[in-house]
This record gives C-alpha cells, sequence and structure tokens, in this order.
C-alpha cells in the first residue's frame, strides 16, 4: 500500500503560518496551477507532449524566490 502524503494537511499548516494576504496569493498560485494543468492534459490528449522547464528563478530581494516556467511542446511528427 502506497503511503499518505498528507499534501493537504502539510498546506493547512503552511498556510496557518502565513498572513491573509499571502494566504490570498497562494491562493491565486494554487487556482492558477490548477488551470494550467487542465491546460496540459488537453494539450497531451489532443496528442502533444508537454514539459514545463524552469526558464528563470524571480528573486524578492528579501530571500524568497519563484520558478519562472516555459513550455516546451513536442508534437508527434516530429
Amino acid at each position: 500500500m502506497a503511503p499518505r502524503t498528507r499534501v493537504k494537511e502539510r498546506a493547512e499548516e503552511q498556510a496557518s503560518a502565513m498572513n491573509t494576504d499571502q494566504q490570498a496569493a497562494i491562493r491565486i498560485v494554487a487556482n492558477d496551477l490548477h488551470r494550467l494543468n487542465q491546460s496540459v492534459m488537453k494539450a497531451v490528449e489532443a496528442g502533444v507532449s508537454v514539459e514545463l522547464v524552469r526558464s528563470a528563478r524571480h528573486h524578492g530581494g528579501n530571500g524568497n524566490w519563484g520558478d519562472l516556467l516555459i513550455p516546451v511542446i513536442v508534437t508527434q511528427g516530429g
């Protein structure tokens, strides 16, 4: 049997340590990521392979950072 990852519990623990602006920003990232995942699945079903690759890392100047992504697309024909 596969171990449980406790993703929901970990996310709730992490969110409790954030202020309301941070929680709102993370909710936006989570919602956009969900839409991105749906788009990737739709592209795969349309016959292309999609790989997300870090193109850069954004630094906020106060020790925080985030990865920026670009898609690498491969069609069936080449």
